[in-house]
């Protein structure tokens, strides 16, 4: 077991990361409890035994030290972090480690060209902190992954998604939750009904059958809410 005095150091530093963005409050609770004790042995305990994981540690919460709480308009869920060494950055879809979007991303951009930017070609850059800065929280069902085994970390994260979406639940309304996949959309129940909720299928599954993904027009979708709440001037800029 990692060593107690490790492990609160290790929290403090991570709280205090999560302060500037406004997240360090919010998810001070579950960082401080033995519930994320337990995700930080199993994590430790894994790559003591040659187990490696993706994103490392320093990056498992970057999508809420991008994304300021003051700011937060959308909830983006996905699947879980790309599963090969080096490519996942802690932001769901993004790929600033690489700058070449993954399959999954592709599908993204192609999508927003085609609803958004009404068939133009925008060239998009792949590293997606700029949506994060705007408000949306890049979020998979689980923050880590085992290298090139997907899905195989949704267990160790549960409980801590679900603290999560409590919080985002009970302290904000009209937000908007974008759930992508059967994943993501196992979390419906836990949103009330103060809140939006727009289901796509995941990109991922568009690019293994190598068709168009059906976006649901969910990029306009989430602009077209954010306009009717703060006016014709505000929206995120895809």
């Amino acid at each position: 077991m990692t060593d107690q005095i490790n492990l609160e150091e290790i929290k403090d530093k991570l709280v205090e990361r999560l302060q500037p963005s406004g997240w360090g409050t919010k998810l001070r609770g579950f960082i401080k409890s033995s519930d994320f004790d337990k995700i930080l042995d199993k994590l430790y305990k894994m790559r003591e035994d040659g187990k490696r994981f993706t994103p490392p540690l320093k990056n498992v919460f970057r999508a809420f030290e991008e994304c300021p709480i003051d700011s937060l308009k959308v909830i983006m869920i996905g699947q879980d972090p790309y599963p090969q060494l080096s490519v996942a950055d802690g932001l769901a879809f993004s790929c600033s480690n690489t700058m070449k979007p993954q399959p999954s991303l592709v599908k993204i951009f192609e999508a927003i060209n085609t609803t958004v930017h009404d068939g133009w070609p925008i060239e998009q850059n792949p590293d997606l902190t700029r949506w994060a800065n705007q408000g949306v929280l890049l979020l998979n069902s689980a923050l880590t992954c085992e290298i090139d085994k997907v899905g195989s970390h949704y267990s160790i994260w549960q409980e801590f998604i679900a603290y999560t979406m409590d919080i985002l639940n009970f302290t904000n309304t009209g937000l908007i939750f974008v759930l992508m996949g059967k994943q993501a959309q196992e979390l419906e129940g836990l949103i009330g009904e103060h809140h939006h909720v727009l289901k796509t299928t995941h990109p991922a599954y568009a690019s293994y059958t190598k068709q168009a993904w059906d976006s649901g027009d969910v990029f306009n979708q989430i602009n077209k809410i954010i306009n009717g709440q703060n006016g014709p001037t505000f929206k995120i800029n895809w």
